[in-house]
């Protein structure tokens, strides 16, 4: 697997890889502070020649730049599940998308591509969670929930059944949303809103 990225997130995406005895080729990350990370050498730019039989994740948690330098690349994406998550085995999952350490995703929900479920979120039954969405550490997402492209929903928050959350939302940490949101909004707070 090749992971363009350096930073945090990478690092995690890394254990996780690790964790299912997968090996890590390269990182690629133009902003590299220095040439390795984990004895794994980091390239500073991307190369599309570069291994081309390997698959690609995008270990980045900016939505807007992982969206942007999916359009970059000409790899094939991998998928990326930690072994302790709890995945229903009527669970679609896109390419691109991380799911990490002791996540729960329950039957007939959709998560789209390049998505990252981080740690200890539940995802619960019949979701739809759309390209791009970063689902923060312990958040709940009830069932029935439809979450639209690039939002962000933080740490800690909770989405009641039957919501649906519109594009590029920004979810403060903590935040309980009992009713529907439109697209490109920010809310905080219980119960959630519009600030």
């Amino acid at each position: 697997m090749l992971v363009y990225g350096a930073g945090g997130h990478a690092k995690v995406v890394y254990e996780c890889l690790k964790a299912q005895s997968q090996t890590v080729k390269c990182f690629v990350d133009p902003f590299r502070q220095k040439q390795h990370l984990f004895d794994i050498p980091i390239l500073e730019s991307y190369d599309p020649e570069y291994k081309t039989d390997d698959e690609m994740i995008i270990a980045i948690g900016d939505n807007q730049i992982r969206k942007q330098i999916a359009k970059t690349i000409n790899h094939n994406f991998g998928t990326v599940i930690h072994s302790s998550s709890l995945i229903s085995g009527t669970v679609l999952i896109g390419d691109g998308t991380v799911v990490f350490h002791n996540s729960v995703i329950q039957s007939s929900t959709t998560i789209g591509k390049h998505c990252i479920v981080n740690t200890h979120a539940s995802v619960d039954h019949d979701c739809v969670v759309n390209n791009f969405v970063h689902i923060a550490p312990n958040t709940t997402i009830c069932g029935n929930v439809k979450i639209g492209e690039g939002s962000f929903i933080g740490a800690g928050s909770t989405i009641i059944p039957n919501v649906s959350i519109g594009k590029w939302v920004k979810i403060g940490a903590g935040t309980v949303v009992i009713n529907d949101i439109p697209d490109n909004v920010t809310v905080v707070g219980n119960p959630a809103r519009i600030i």
